[in-house]
């Protein structure tokens, strides 16, 4: 089995056909059709169906699919380490806003200064956005809620957010805030944003149908939410180290919710250096306490961090 027929096969199954593989690797559709003949006759199994549309995956090659892109991914690795490569070229990553608002900060200041010739782009959006970015190899990997659970992704849990429900600090009660004329404003992240999903969740199990209002950053959300406009749900730390901290109070979500914050990436694309890199200054900040020392800490009530006291 030659790595070359792994990545000629796994370049059919990301084309869905011979034709567009052929050209995607410079070769002509008769050396593509002989060498998956060749990996089935190997393989003693049909891996694709062909039809006049292209070719689909059989039960046996979408099973193979997954052995073969991490195959091929490790030779890469393994021939980057050897040959010492730099990190360099350009590197795309996506991060949702409250992720690239509190944890990136000090991931990309390690990293810029240790590999200058790299051209770092960070692009921040919704999770279900920057997923199909990811697929669509518009980025190199993304920061996104999770599971995902797409088969043609890669995902490793990052962080662990507590998430809170936050409203303005007059709000004592958080049903205090879900009974304001007109019943409840949420302000949340455009559609796509997981944690919107689950505050939508949340007010709906109270019966409740909430007006909703979309914002592109947390400080737009933090400020109209200490203005009295509506309610949000963020984690925890990123409040409690806001400068409106002192304006907003927390509240636990019903369950007591956690999110986790993964990375994702291809299963089929090559880890660069420049990635590779990356992912190692995410998992030393991972064992780095994710708040500053000065901010609030948690305590088993809901935090009041404006005026009037905890309770």
């Amino acid at each position: 089995m030659e790595l070359a027929d792994l990545r000629t096969f796994v370049a059919v199954a990301r084309a869905g056909g011979i034709t567009r593989a052929a050209a995607q690797l410079h070769t002509v559709q008769s050396s593509v059709s002989a060498r998956v003949a060749g990996l089935e006759r190997e393989l003693g199994a049909t891996l694709l169906r062909r039809h006049a549309r292209g070719v689909t995956l059989t039960a046996a090659g979408e099973q193979f699919l997954g052995y073969a892109r991490q195959i091929t991914s490790l030779a890469e690795e393994a021939a980057r380490v050897v040959r010492g490569e730099t990190p360099g070229g350009p590197l795309r990553i996506g991060a949702m806003e409250t992720t690239a608002g509190f944890r990136l900060p000090p991931v990309l200041e390690a990293y810029t200064a240790a590999w200058p010739d790299v051209e770092l782009s960070v692009l921040t959006g919704p999770t279900d956005e920057l997923v199909a970015r990811v697929k669509d190899h518009s980025l190199d990997a993304a920061l996104v809620a999770g599971p995902v659970g797409d088969r043609e992704l890669h995902e490793e849990e990052v962080f662990t957010e507590e998430l809170a429900l936050v409203t303005a600090a007059r709000h004592r009660h958080l049903d205090d805030a879900l009974r304001g004329p007109g019943g409840p404003r949420l302000l949340v992240f455009r559609a796509g944003c997981s944690y919107r999903r689950r505050l939508e969740a949340v007010v709906r199990e109270r019966g409740v149908e909430p007006k909703v209002l979309d914002f592109g950053s947390v400080e737009g959300i933090l400020g109209c939410v200490a203005a009295g406009l509506g309610i949000t749900m963020l984690p925890r730390a990123l409040v409690e180290g806001s400068a409106l901290r002192h304006r907003l109070r927390l509240h636990r979500t019903p369950s007591g919710g956690t999110a986790a914050t993964v990375f994702v990436r291809r299963r089929d694309a090559p880890v660069t250096a420049a990635l590779a890199e990356f992912y190692r200054q995410l998992r030393d900040a991972r064992s780095t306490p994710g708040r500053d020392a000065s901010c609030p800490q948690r305590t088993d009530h809901a935090v009041v961090l404006g005026p009037g006291g905890g309770h």
